[in-house]
């Protein structure tokens, strides 16, 4: 069973993480430079990692 999280905010996007380098990121829009930002795992990591 998931956890639920409740979190107030402003927009919600979609998105997919993508490998960069040695760790991974996700692109949000230029215009939210600046802001804070949450981000949530909804699903399993589909790669297995090396720690």
């Amino acid at each position: 069973m998931a956890n639920r999280f409740e979190i107030d905010g402003e927009e919600v996007l979609d998105g997919e993480i993508r490998p960069f380098g040695n760790s991974a990121h996700v692109t949000v829009p230029k215009r939210w430079r600046g802001a804070d930002v949450k981000v949530v795992r909804i699903s399993e990591p589909t790669e297995q990692n090396e720690e």
